[in-house]
């Protein structure tokens, strides 16, 4: 039975080791992608977003149990910070939504950030290809919130939660240059704390200043009280799962669905050239010394970065480069 068959049927230890294999850029990995790809695309998948200690691993942890109660299969791909001694995620998975561990039909990963902007790793997108075609209904995406970059995330889901929690500095000046564009659905976590009120009140002030959604849709605002109420905590819980259903239905409804799609792909094609073309050529340049040099000559302001690519797209591409590169 081929890597491939196995992921399709679910298989576990093969997925994580073509995840692992992923990260570390073994080209293998990418053979199997490759095949793993038309099998691709049936997933629902979420992503979460914002700042460290918002919680949104515990908003997770619970999307989980809920979708498992609806007897849905899960995916949930958790990109945590780089650890500077083994370049692997500081956060564990084994640490976090221990409760789903012995569920078949639960996938949990977690992947390191290894330097990515937008708090997502650069294997993210074919993670969640793997989870899809691992035969996943639902996969969640956890950020490992680095602030405005997040909005990288919006290429990879279908539907983006922003998740803000009172008490955290002004977190309204954090969210309103870059991710209110992106939000499809805001939830302020811990509303139990005090401020949460003022914190909703600005959120709601925000979203009556812009004039259009697109597809009408204007995102809700859910708030999530205390976890240990857990009556409370449940119902708080499957408002934002209702919302979630909402949003993707109004994209469906609203023919923006493939809007979305286009974007994904659109952003994973730029991730491939990127792997295919750019990635070999630095490679290459730092390997021969040439970097260096061309960092000396920049340094001692005898080129320019334009004309040092110009350059070295001569050189490895043998093309004249592209119009308005120069400026």
């Amino acid at each position: 039975m081929t890597k491939t068959d196995k992921i399709r049927k679910g298989d576990v230890r093969t997925a994580t080791r073509l995840i692992r294999n992923i990260e570390n850029n073994i080209p293998e990995a990418r053979s199997t992608i490759r095949t793993l790809f038309p099998f691709t695309g049936k997933a629902r998948v979420i992503g979460l977003t914002g700042p460290p200690g918002a919680g949104k691993s515990t908003l997770i942890d619970s999307l989980i149990a809920l979708y498992r109660d609806r007897d849905k299969k899960v995916g949930a791909l958790l990109v945590d910070p780089t650890s500077p001694f083994t370049g692997g995620a500081i956060l564990g998975d084994r640490i976090r939504l221990q409760r789903h561990a012995e569920d078949p039909d639960v996938f949990v990963r977690s992947l390191a950030t290894r330097g990515a902007l937008g708090g997502l790793s650069k294997a993210a997108g074919d993670a969640v290809h793997v989870m899809d075609a691992m035969g996943k209904d639902v996969i969640l995406v956890e950020t490992v919130g680095t602030g405005q970059q997040e909005v990288e995330i919006m290429n990879h889901v279908h539907t983006v939660i922003v998740v803000i929690v009172p008490g955290m500095g002004d977190s309204i000046q954090a969210i309103k240059a870059g991710i209110l564009e992106v939000a499809d659905v805001f939830v302020i976590n811990k509303a139990e704390r005090e401020g949460a009120d003022k914190l909703y009140q600005e959120l709601m002030a925000m979203l009556n200043m812009v004039d259009s959604f697109p597809g009408g849709w204007r995102p809700p605002v859910i708030r999530v009280g205390n976890l240990f109420d857990k009556e409370i905590f449940e119902k708080n819980i499957a408002e934002l799962s209702n919302s979630i259903d909402a949003h993707y239905r109004n994209l469906v409804e609203n023919d923006l669905l493939g809007d979305r799609v286009r974007r994904k792909v659109t952003a994973e094609l730029n991730e491939a050239l990127q792997f295919s073309i750019l990635a070999p050529i630095l490679e290459k340049l730092i390997a021969e010394g040439e970097f260096d040099t061309l960092v000396d000559k920049l340094l001692k302001k005898e080129t320019d970065p334009y004309t040092c690519a110009e350059e070295v797209a001569k050189k490895y591409l043998r093309k004249q480069p592209l119009k308005g590169v120069a400026g």
